[in-house]
């Protein structure tokens, strides 16, 4: 994923934006990438991308992860698969 490549679809919080408030926050767990314009306290789809930004700028690398080399368009389908399963769930 590109860096204006959009991670929390819900608040549409981009994966900058989030490395960017890691940077200037210095945030001690992941679930405070919250503080960054909501990130994650949506549908929480992006939550396992945002733990694994959060751990790989922890470590001090740029390094990606597979989690987070899938295409845009891929990301999309499958948070319209979780979103559908959420939503079967609790009916």
């Amino acid at each position: 994923m590109q860096d204006s490549d959009k991670i929390c679809l819900c608040f549409g919080v981009t994966k900058r934006q989030l490395e960017k408030f890691i940077r200037l926050e210095k945030p001690v767990r992941h679930s405070q990438l919250s503080e960054c314009y909501g990130a994650g306290t949506g549908c929480g789809w992006c939550r396992p991308f945002l733990k694994n930004i959060f751990d790989s700028k922890l470590a001090s690398n740029d390094s990606t992860s597979e989690l987070l080399e899938i295409t845009p368009q891929e990301y999309e389908r499958r948070r319209a698969e979780y979103r559908k399963k959420k939503d079967e769930e609790s009916i």
